[in-house]
């Protein structure tokens, strides 16, 4: 697929500006040699600064408008609940537009978003239904802009260099948390959450700004699906036919229903657990960033995505979320978001890379829809409950039990990924140590005999 004119659409030579199938991982960032790619990345640095900025205002404000953890859990509900009514028809258009037209507009409507927010904050007229709306609107322009740009990725850096881009994708973002939390709490102790707003609606600039200057002649070419019927379900019939993404998508799905609802704990854990404000919640989410990163960065140098990994990191974050709703002091749980962040990246990047590799090209808007429907568009389901059950029997209660369910789904996944690999659990003892791994039944049934 390509933007430009017939001129500007054949395809470039595989330079070290330009994508190729066949080029090596030489480094943790060979992906940034692809110009296309490091105009993408570095405008999305500013952008996602300027949305971490907007979450933790918006947590907050809403928090001290109502002062209830289930009017935060809310508001992250409507932010989500668009990707879960409308996801899988985002992938579709997806599928058929032009991706990047497409990401100009999304982005600017974004833009505009958090705009409107801030005039309405800064002037003093913000009440929690406009934050309500809002949050609601940013859901709507992500049900078509986070498969566009899940599947850009591919155009822009072909699948040679896929894995390293997606890790690298994560890593921006997280690398935003570092920055934005912190801008954050800083704004909005000094002169008000407005001004975080404000940051955030001018940060869309830069993507923008990237997508502009980026050349068409140097992108994957891609043919977009053309108009038809039954296109919803032919991607629903292909995910449901391959084991390699359907369980992977499963594994998602419960974890960021269940278990990635921190706008809601760690306010209430800094509010109403360690009394310790704004600034002791911008740090929580600071310190789960420094974790996210090194998780990301981990996953860039990984030549594969594994499903082991996956099972593993999956279960590990849910055990350390349990061991976190323990702590008994503020210092305690804030070192445990470190972990935390960086099994929980492990976690996404794993999944978003095994998906995307394992899918077809003309598919992949379809899927990655699917994809993020199931991971983002579960919070509208569990944000509320888990709010509620934070809100009657307090935070420790509600972050272990979704810790609690996130170990589960994963046990649960990898022990059927485990049966349609044609695997079994196998337990001893190695080298003095016990050991537990999945091995091939072949192998299990020759011993027998």
């Amino acid at each position: 697929m390509s933007t430009g004119s017939g001129a500007d659409s054949a395809p470039a030579p595989a330079t070290h500006d330009s994508p190729s199938a066949t080029e090596p991982r030489s480094s943790m960032f060979s992906s940034l040699r692809i110009r296309n790619y490091r105009l993408f990345f570095l405008g999305q640095v500013v952008s996602n600064t300027g949305t971490w900025m907007q979450r933790i205002a918006q947590d907050w404000l809403v928090l001290s408008l109502t002062g209830s953890s289930a009017a935060v859990g809310f508001t992250t509900a409507l932010q989500f609940l668009p990707m879960l009514l409308f996801g899988l028809y985002g992938g579709v258009l997806v599928d058929r537009l032009p991706k990047r037209p497409t990401l100009l507009t999304t982005q600017t409507a974004m833009g505009v978003t958090g705009l409107a927010l801030a005039f309405l904050t800064l002037s003093g007229h913000v009440e929690v239904w406009h934050v309500y709306v809002a949050a609601f609107a940013v859901g709507l322009a992500t049900v078509v802009d986070n498969p566009a740009r899940q599947s850009f990725v591919a155009e822009m850096v072909g699948p040679g260099q896929l894995q390293n881009a997606v890790s690298l994708n994560s890593a921006n973002f997280q690398s935003a948390r570092l920055v934005g939390p912190a801008v954050a709490g800083l704004l909005i102790t000094g002169v008000g959450t407005g001004w975080a707003f404000l940051l955030n609606g001018l940060s869309f600039v830069a993507p923008v700004a990237g997508l502009l200057l980026m050349r068409s002649r140097e992108l994957t070419q891609v043919e977009r699906t053309p108009r038809g019927k039954g296109q919803l379900r032919e991607g629903l019939r292909y995910v449901a036919g391959r084991p390699e993404l359907i369980w992977p998508i499963v594994l998602v799905g419960f974890i960021g229903t269940f278990g990635f609802n921190f706008p809601v704990w760690l306010s209430a854990y800094a509010d109403d657990v360690f009394h310790e404000g704004a600034g002791g919640y911008s740090l929580l989410n600071t310190l789960m960033a420094v974790g996210s990163v090194a998780g990301a960065l981990l996953a860039a140098r990984r030549g594969t995505a594994r499903l082991r990994v996956l099972i593993g990191a999956a279960v590990a974050f849910g055990v350390l979320e349990v061991l976190a709703a323990l702590a008994p002091s503020y210092w305690m749980f804030a070192l445990l978001m470190v972990p935390i962040g960086i099994f929980g990246l492990t976690v996404n990047v794993t999944a978003n890379t095994a998906v995307q590799m394992g899918t077809d090209p003309a598919m992949r808007g379809r899927v990655m829809a699917l994809f993020m429907m199931v991971f983002m568009g579960g919070t509208p389901l569990g944000a509320p409950v888990v709010g509620w059950i934070t809100d009657a029997y307090g935070p420790r209660v509600g972050f272990a039990m979704g810790g609690a369910v996130a170990a589960a789904a994963a046990i649960t996944v990898g022990l059927a990924l485990a049966r349609v690999g044609g695997l079994r659990l196998s337990v001893g003892w190695h080298r003095g140590h016990p050991r537990v791994c999945f091995v091939p039944r072949e192998r299990e049934l020759a011993r027998a005999v």
